[in-house]
């Protein structure tokens, strides 16, 4: 009976496919990839991937003279002080719990940072001396988070976003010195939140963002903080308004918009006269970043498929100064990133063989200036693969870009190994950055190709929304256009190909060794979605409103619920398995790696799954990314190469 109702369910739901648009580029021959001759190379032994650091916040603090970095150099997140000319980073505070989002208030005695609870994601706000000393739980609240700080200009306020544990929305509020937040907004959808971008008028109001969790719906307000009294300043429905900066009295604002384009891109919008001015089109995405103290320029970031660059944007001129960096990714990590003599700003860039590096950026001289070296030695441009992005045509003639990362001294006859690794999200994109996976797989000979299926941010709104109740069909179909891809580059053995990913990465793995059993030999899944209709009912209120926006509810599209579920087809799956998953994920709730564990068990399946306590979505602590990776490279070793 389950099999008949479950053909009529897939021969109901079944989606009509067509060439999605997406920006023009050329097409890639597979046989052009190729695999450089390097007779020094060797596997980068996993634990330095492993121990090279990750940055998860920098500010400065008030004066300037020093700066903050929440980084994993102990293997727990905690934070650290360093000098802003330079200096051995002194450790600030330590916890088992990560620590980040970090603000420094403007009486320069205190950081400000936000804690959750064994990777819960329920923040608490903290605060701890300067100069080091006892740390305060300012908030304490755990039916509430708290989180995105960002100082006012003067006195003692905090902007942030508040959410209770038993809503999806979360509201725009203030903190004072005590720790007492008092909301500014009444969200009543659950869809939607709220988040500071900038304080104007001396700290009377905010510049403050409404978006959906969708990312497809944006509206900037204006919020004067002793009343609350809000007033929409940009806003329309299916449109995407997101300030990013403003000048200090609020009359100009930098702006990321996809009005009239279908594509981020970035303007400066006077409030007053209701006036735009605008940079030249380009057809990739172009976001507006923060804008300088003194209000005469914003910063913008372009995304040139998968490839992103930094410029300084005038805003009386719209003159553009790119920023000198590598290509890769780039970034610029929160509000408050400049300095507070707009003389610096702190930027983040990475690529496929040079892993994540903070620099302090002197605007003046337009030269970026290393601040601390994240990454152990061993890792380093001599020694890492290089990377290109290729773009394929998928099964309806729709351009795929993806990052191929070759390993050194292959032959291009047919032998080698390769991993598709889908990236999360959906609503997300796989950049030519730095990647502790793709590195631990290609110096270890395999081909590792991560392809930006439909879906995917970057591309424009129509192939960002073409996933829309199809999950697992169209964007799987695109998945396996990247094995074809690396097996046509005459490099890739085609019974050879495994398939690994975690998040929406995860549901795409499971998918593919349930939909398409017989593509790849092994695959490894963390904290990724079995069944749809077990996640609608386990799952956080705000990943409730992001899975309506993706696949509908489970009483009105049931079809489309089953369709789209891994569960539906984990009969047909051959590949052994790997699953690994934190205790206490909000996104993905443990049941669902018991789920499919527990399916596969049954039918006789090769499968193993890993639990670590005290982890959330992701894994922050360093013996259990250590042990995650390990356990990855493992696997394909065993059911790829059979060692």
């Amino acid at each position: 009976m389950r099999s008949i109702l479950t053909a009529i369910l897939l021969a109901t739901a079944a989606p009509v496919f067509a060439q999605v648009a997406t920006p023009e580029r050329p097409i890639t021959d597979p046989q052009t990839i190729s695999s450089p001759a390097n007779p020094d190379a060797k596997p980068v032994p996993l634990d330095d991937i492993g121990v090279t650091r990750a940055l998860y916040d920098a500010v400065w603090s008030a004066d300037g003279k020093a700066m903050f970095i929440a980084t994993d150099l102990t293997g727990r997140v905690n934070i650290w002080r360093m000098d802003a000319n330079g200096s051995w980073p002194v450790q600030l505070t330590q916890s088992n719990d990560a620590q980040a989002g970090l603000a420094a208030s403007r009486d320069g005695k205190f950081l400000y940072f936000t804690q959750d609870a064994g990777g819960n994601e329920y923040y608490d706000v903290y605060r701890v001396p300067v100069n080091g000393g006892a740390v305060e739980n300012l908030t304490n609240t755990a039916e509430r988070s708290e989180s995105g700080l960002l100082p006012a200009p003067g006195g003692d306020l905090v902007a942030l976003s508040t959410k209770l544990k038993s809503e999806g929305q979360s509201n725009l509020a203030v903190m004072d010195g005590a720790g007492k937040v008092r909301n500014l907004t009444a969200e009543k959808d659950p869809a939607y939140s709220w988040s500071p971008a900038a304080w104007i008028d001396g700290g009377k109001a905010i510049i403050a963002n409404r978006g959906s969790v969708d990312s497809t719906v944006s509206e900037v307000w204006r919020i004067d903080v002793a009343s609350g009294a809000a007033t929409m300043l940009l806003g329309k429905a299916k449109t995407i308004y997101a300030a990013t900066g403003a000048t200090p009295d609020g009359a100009v604002l930098a702006v990321t918009t996809d009005e009239g384009t279908g594509q981020p891109h970035a303007g400066a919008y006077t409030v007053a006269t209701k006036k735009w001015a605008w940079l030249p089109k380009t057809p990739w995405e172009e976001t507006s970043d923060i804008v300088t103290p003194d209000g005469k320029a914003m910063f913008v970031r372009t995304n040139n498929d998968g490839r992103s660059t930094l410029s300084r944007v005038e805003l009386s001129t719209m003159a553009k100064t790119d920023l000198t960096l590598d290509p890769g990714r780039a970034s610029i990590p929160g509000l408050t990133a400049i300095s507070p003599d707009g003389k610096r700003m702190f930027v983040t860039r990475s690529g496929a063989d040079s892993p994540t590096m903070l620099y302090a950026y002197d605007l003046g001289a337009n030269k970026a200036v290393p601040v601390v070296p994240l990454a152990m030695a061993s890792l380093s441009p001599a020694t890492l693969p290089k990377s290109q992005v290729v773009t394929y045509k998928s099964f309806d003639g729709t351009l795929i870009s993806a990052v191929v990362t070759m390993p050194f001294n292959l032959k291009r006859d047919g032998s080698n190994p390769a991993i598709v690794i889908p990236h999360g999200g959906p609503t997300s994109q796989s950049q030519d950055g730095f990647s502790r996976f793709a590195t631990a797989f290609a110096t270890r000979g395999y081909v590792v190709i991560q392809p930006n299926f439909r879906g995917s941010t970057g591309y424009g709104k129509a192939f960002q929304e073409a996933n829309f109740q199809d999950l697992g069909g169209g964007d799987l179909k695109d998945t396996v256009a990247a094995k074809t891809f690396l097996v046509q580059s005459g490099y890739v053995d085609d019974k050879k190909v495994g398939i690994f990913g975690g998040s929406y990465g995860g549901f795409m793995s499971l998918m593919a060794i349930g939909r398409t059993p017989d593509e790849f030999a092994a695959a490894v899944q963390w904290f990724g979605i079995i069944n749809w209709r077990t996640m609608y009912r386990d799952q956080d209120e705000l990943l409730k409103a992001y899975q309506r926006s993706l696949l509908g509810t489970p009483e009105k599209d049931g079809a489309v619920y089953d369709a789209a579920s891994p569960l539906t087809y984990m009969k047909a799956a051959k590949a052994p398995l790997l699953t690994i998953q934190g205790e206490n994920d909000i996104r993905v709730p443990r049941g669902q790696a018991q789920e499919v564990h527990d399916l596969l068990k049954a039918k006789g399946n090769v499968v193993e799954t890993i639990f670590y306590p005290e982890e959330g979505h992701g894994f922050q602590k360093r013996e259990n990314q250590l042990d995650s990776l390990r356990r990855t490279i493992g696997w394909f070793d065993k059911y790829l190469k059979g060692e």
